[in-house]
Order: C-alpha cells, then structure tokens, then sequence
C-alpha cells in the first residue's frame, strides 16, 4: 500500500509503507512533515493484518471512547488473544487497564508493546503519565523523554516533562 499525500516518497517498491522513512519525517524540528508522518505511522499501527482483528481494535477503542472499560479490556484481550505479535492492541488494553484504574496490568501491557514496538511513542506517553499519576517522577520522566526522542512534537510529552521537571527542580529567577 501506497501512503499519500506528501509523504508518499516513504513506500518502498514493494508497494509497503517505509516505516523507518516515516520516523525520519516525523523526527524533523522543522515544518509540518511531521504531522503527516504521525498520521500515517498511526494509521499502519491501526492494522492488524486481518480483518476481524482489526473489528476487534474497533470496538475496543470505542468502548474506551465512551468510557467502559470493561468491555474494552475484552474486546481488546480477545485481539490481543488472536493477534499476540499486535503491538496497538496490548497498548490500546493499557489505555482501558489505566481508566479502570489497575495501573499494574496497563504497565505490563505498554512494557510488551514497546517490545514490540520499540518507537510505540503513544505507549511511552501513556507509560510516563502513568507513572506520573503514580508519583514516580523520575521514571515517567524519562518515558517522557523517550518519547520525544523518537517524537519531539509529541505535546503530552512535552508538557508532563516539562510540569515534572518544574516541579522537581523549580525555575531559576
């Protein structure tokens, strides 16, 4: 499959979206490439390879939209069932562990996407504000910066590093 629009430089001759063209775009300080490469990498994260599956991710995060955790946790634990090797699905089921509140099975869920994904930036985030809530400043500032290493316009990142770092070494007047 082709990209479009502007970043459709990034597919390769096999007709398959180059992901790591896509991270180089989404990297760069300057201009709005960034936010075309963000919404594609979004968009080929979202696809599970099959159909079915992705009805799965679907309804999930629609659960997640409207506030049920709940379901969402089995919707997504039945993608995550069928689609192991599917990094959106264990952090799309974080999402839904961290609403209900059980930090600890949405933490070990982000740590097995980010396996799976190293570049999950949406998984740090979601790690560091995690652990913000948590009171472990330290770590979920370096989720933080993590996440803006492989995505600096990324603005939940950018503000939790910024509160925590404020927070934690004040300003100099």
């Amino acid at each position: 499959m082709f990209a479009l629009g502007a970043s459709a430089g990034v597919a390769s001759s096999q007709g398959t979206v180059d992901m790591d063209a896509l991270f180089q775009q989404l990297s760069q300080p300057e201009g709005e490439g960034w936010r075309i490469a963000e919404s594609d990498i979004l968009r080929e994260w979202s696809k599970s390879g099959s159909p079915a599956m992705d009805l799965l991710l679907k309804r999930g995060e629609e659960a997640l939209d409207q506030g049920d955790a709940v379901t969402a946790i089995g919707h997504l634990t039945a993608l995550t069932d069928h689609a192991p090797d599917f990094a959106t699905g264990y952090q799309a089921r974080a999402a839904a562990y961290a609403l209900k509140g059980d930090y600890g099975p949405a933490i070990a869920d982000l740590a097995h996407a980010l396996e799976l994904e190293p570049r999950q930036f949406a998984a740090l985030t979601q790690m560091g504000v995690m652990l913000e809530e948590m009171g472990d400043d330290e770590r979920a500032m370096a989720a933080y910066r993590a996440t803006l290493e492989i995505h600096p316009h990324q603005q939940e990142a950018i503000d939790g590093l910024a509160r925590l770092e404020m927070a934690n070494h004040g300003t100099d007047i």
